[in-house]
């Protein structure tokens, strides 16, 4: 097999590769009309608090119901699931198109497809991320990863991008073409079968089973703690509207091609990892990646020119990407089948909270300090984060190699 053909051989799978075209097309959806709403309410209200409360809003309902739907994740078909969520994200569109067309100033509609959104998220998270260990065979899981991460920052990159050029034509246009785009991902989902059946277990009874498995798991602990706190503190992406605005003084496609930066960075390094696998010194490589974030961080944050900006936020990607691919690796080869949907849901739940919380801990700290020392504050508290983790997880910090997978309960 050569190499190139061997960097893509999970896509040989028809429902891995039916499962990544429609994920691909919500995120590339979800990720212009991300660009489309920030800039519509920074425009209408100009306050940057206000990009802060998109963040909670979508927050608010994923964290009432992600524990619930990792049960849901576990019992049900995740296929299913995710058609259902894609539904919900058409209906937070055509929310977003009747605030439009009804010419209103007040944001607090936005909110509220931002609330929606954030409900099918909840349930879209467990069921996406614990499906594709079910969609190819164990020798194929970790190329399914790097594949499935690097087409996700694809749709970031060009999401974004797209998104800045269409709010050219107005706002509009870009909701009813993501409508669009998330009905094709629920025909796409349709043909999707599992190559496994789950077998039901005491634990798959348990709602919060995933809250002691990662307790008596220091390594997944660890690595999904990590996360939590150092994206917590660094979520400096969610100003960029305003940092735009009003350090760079560019408009909405700049806006567009800086929210790219940081997937671009994310896609090189989720690309080369499919060619060229992280083998050894997994725990080490973690720590550097989260470490690289936190720098880039504080990069971003002095950057007064638009180059220099796009350089940190793609050196923050990069080093996201690689804390990204090993711990979604060790969460999902850690766990048995019967209890994956919850665990991910656990895992969910923290990146849920690292992304929004830290889109409204970035928001409120900009409205106190000001742009520039919020994003300061956000990377040097990343690299104390990644400081104290190396000490307290001394097993995941000196982790060689990858666990082998788990397929039965314990």
């Amino acid at each position: 097999m050569s190499q190139v053909t061997k960097g893509f051989s999970a896509m040989r799978h028809k429902p891995f590769a039916f499962f990544i075209c429609a994920r691909f097309l919500a995120t590339l959806g979800i990720q212009m009309q991300s660009l489309a709403v920030g800039w519509q309410v920074y425009a209408l209200s100009g306050e940057v608090l206000d990009l802060g409360f998109i963040g909670l809003a979508q927050f608010a309902p994923f964290a009432l119901l992600i524990i619930p739907a990792g049960q849901v994740a576990d019992h049900y078909s995740r296929r299913g699931i995710m058609i259902v969520c894609f539904l919900l994200e058409m209906l937070c569109s055509a929310v977003l198109i009747a605030f439009s067309l009804s010419g209103l100033t007040a944001v607090w509609p936005v909110f509220i497809a931002m609330a929606i959104y954030g409900a099918a998220r909840a349930f879209m998270m467990p069921a996406s991320q614990s499906i594709v260990i079910n969609l190819v065979p164990s020798a194929s899981f970790s190329n399914a990863v790097a594949i499935s991460s690097s087409t996700f920052h694809v749709a970031v990159i060009l999401g974004p991008t797209l998104g800045g050029l269409l709010y050219l034509f107005g706002p509009n246009v870009v909701y009813a073409l993501v409508t669009t785009m998330l009905a094709i991902s629920v025909l796409l989902m349709l043909p999707v079968k599992t190559l496994a059946t789950r077998t039901q277990t005491p634990q798959a009874r348990n709602l919060f089973e995933g809250f002691r498995f990662v307790r008596s798991r220091p390594v997944v602990l660890g690595a999904i703690s990590l996360d939590l706190f150092a994206v917590l503190f660094g979520g400096a992406t969610a100003l960029l509207p305003a940092y735009a605005n009003d350090v760079l003084h560019v408009g909405p496609v700049e806006l567009g091609l800086l929210r790219t930066a940081m997937a671009a960075g994310s896609v090189m390094t989720a690309i080369m990892l499919a060619f060229y696998p992280i083998q050894r010194q997994v725990g080490r490589r973690m720590f550097e990646g989260v470490a690289l974030f936190g720098l880039a961080t504080i990069l971003f944050a002095l950057s007064t020119h638009f180059y220099l900006a796009f350089a940190a936020l793609f050196m923050m990607g990069a080093g996201d990407m690689v804390s990204v691919y090993i711990r979604h690796l060790l969460v999902q080869m850690e766990t048995p089948d019967a209890i994956r949907g919850r665990v991910s849901a656990v895992n969910s739940l923290f990146i849920g909270a690292s992304n929004e919380l830290g889109e409204f801990e970035s928001g409120l700290t900009a409205a106190w300090l000001g742009l520039v020392p919020a994003a300061i504050l956000g990377g040097v508290a990343t690299l104390v984060v990644t400081g104290l983790w190396m000490y307290w997880f001394k097993v995941l910090r000196i982790m060689d190699t990858l666990p082998p997978q788990s397929d039965v309960a314990d």
